[in-house]
């Protein structure tokens, strides 16, 4: 058994102490069965929320209405969840009732696909009563009962099972592919929020490629922000090959694709919601990559983009033009090279400007100190403060 769940088994123990039932649920399992690393292990009981937090010392609330409470033990956080049933999804995305159960069949039938949907036993037996095992040997994404029924129960199950496929290389079941297919419609009624998680784990899966192109086969990029129209250019992603590229590098790419102006990708990357800081940099990235179809880094360009975003825009323009795929040293060679790195590194304030010059603040500091900057970039000038203010007066006086 992996040693992430030997060290939770105490818990399970602690539990069966008790009177109750007690299983390693969820993606740990699935991927410890994979072969895949494992992050967060999870817990469902047959325990109550009060009944669990009466056994352990350390807990803390974090979805006790769903069930689930925060177990500490050793210095770990474990989810530990009650079996539940659920009654009719609302809104296409979440139960109208949430009942705690006993059997823990029943709280694996809930679940999306019968990959997920195997538990683990403290002996690191497995139970599957939906064939989650059979699913995996095969490589197969299959959701647990009626494929229609699931992606009813929670549309953004359809996201999962395109993210799914990306990470894990598995092929989605034909009957599970046809219901993608006739329901995206419903992705309306989720969040774009939920939608940005999915698609952005989606977009770094290995298999992304496909993944991309199934989102347009089954029509669901329809359905997502700033994608309706843009079938085609998707599609056209496909002959390149961007395997490695990073979530943020994922995103210029795409924008590059979509053959969008500068205000439609601030618009697009807008419209799925992301943090502010995330949309600067993707945008600045973008402005980078555009900026490299027209020339090579220079000193100041290189200066300006800084390390990882000339490598970030160097790359994807390698891929674009399909060129050979190089290390990028030779373009830190180069940025390794410059005098200066950030503005920080500057030997020159706004005071000792006034104080050279005798004049009050005003937007000339911001434009002396740029100019300043250039001339060290560039090596003009050394970057001390006795060359700067020498290089200054001299200049001023011509």
């Amino acid at each position: 058994m992996n040693i992430a769940f030997q060290r939770a088994v105490p818990i399970l123990e602690k539990l069966e102490d008790n009177g109750f039932e007690a299983y390693f649920v969820g993606g740990a399992v699935r991927d410890a069965i994979i072969g895949r690393d494992i992050s967060d292990v999870d817990i469902a009981t047959s325990a109550t929320p009060d009944e669990v937090k009466k056994i352990f010392l350390k807990t803390v609330d974090v979805g006790i209405e769903h069930g689930t409470v925060l177990v500490l033990f050793q210095g770990e956080p474990y989810e530990v969840t009650t079996f539940r049933a659920e009654s009719q999804y609302v809104d296409f995305r979440r139960p109208a009732e949430v009942k705690f159960i006993r059997n823990l069949k029943e709280d694996l039938q809930r679940r999306d696909f019968t990959m997920n949907s195997i538990a683990l036993d403290k002996h690191g037996v497995a139970i599957d009563p939906f064939s989650g095992m059979e699913a995996i040997k095969l490589k197969q994404i299959v959701t647990v009962g009626k494929a229609d029924e699931r992606f009813t129960e929670d549309a953004l199950r359809m996201m999962r099972a395109l993210r799914f496929h990306s990470q894990l290389n598995f092929d989605i079941e034909r009957n599970t592919y046809e219901a993608l297919k006739h329901n995206g419609h419903l992705l309306q009624h989720i969040a774009v929020e939920r939608k940005l998680v999915e698609f952005n784990k989606l977009l770094v899966g290995n298999n992304r490629k496909q993944a991309l192109q199934h989102l347009v086969d089954t029509g669901l990029y329809i359905y997502l922000p700033g994608l309706a129209a843009k079938g085609k250019h998707i599609s056209a992603l496909e002959e390149y090959d961007y395997a490695g590229l990073t979530l943020e590098e994922m995103w210029a790419f795409i924008l590059y694709g979509l053959k969008l102006t500068e205000p439609e990708r601030k618009i697009i990357l807008k419209s799925w919601r992301m943090p502010a800081k995330t949309i600067k940099y993707i945008l600045s990235l973008s402005e980078w990559l555009h900026d490299r179809f027209t020339a090579h880094f220079n000193k100041q360009s290189l200066y300006q983009a800084g390390k990882q975003k000339a490598l970030s825009a160097n790359r994807i323009y390698e891929i674009i033009t399909k060129q050979e795929r190089s290390s990028g040293e030779a373009l830190m060679e180069q940025y390794h090279h410059l005098p200066i790195k950030d503005r920080s590194e500057l030997q020159l304030t706004g005071d000792d400007l006034m104080d050279w010059f005798n004049k009050p603040a005003g937007p000339w500091i911001k434009a002396c100190i740029e100019e300043v900057e250039e001339a060290v970039v560039y090596s003009k000038v050394k970057n001390t403060k006795d060359s700067i203010r020498e290089w200054l007066l001299r200049c001023n006086q011509n």
